[in-house]
């Protein structure tokens, strides 16, 4: 698992579950979107566009306590601010594969607070 379950618990211990569930619901559905907007950047070399996007993305994965696709969010991020343009296709796949694996993570989680 992805996801530091303690970490994750403190983050959202003054939060109601439904409002957890809600969030993790929103970042699920919001997914797709997000991840073909990057991926669009990269294809245009829209630098400028993958640093924002890639940094709106880290700092919701940032609250689920997910260190690796975190990093592979920042990493695209600073490619964007540098204009630094390679690699990013292989970037791009190691961050899908990554928040793929955080959604199934959050999927799980989402069990127990629906509960």
């Amino acid at each position: 698992m992805l996801v530091d379950k303690e970490k994750f618990q403190e983050n959202f211990k003054h939060f109601d579950k439904k409002l957890i569930v809600e969030i993790i619901d929103m970042f699920i559905n919001e997914y797709p979107e997000r991840m073909e907007q990057i991926k669009q950047n990269i294809a245009a070399s829209d630098m400028e566009n993958l640093r924002f996007n890639a940094h709106s993305l880290k700092g919701i994965i940032a609250n689920f306590m997910a260190e690796i696709p975190k990093e592979h969010a920042k990493l695209l991020e600073e490619k964007g601010k540098k204009g630094d343009l390679s690699n990013l296709n292989d970037d791009f796949k190691a961050l899908e594969k990554s928040t793929s694996t955080l959604i199934e993570d959050l999927k799980e989680i989402r069990l127990i607070y629906a509960s």
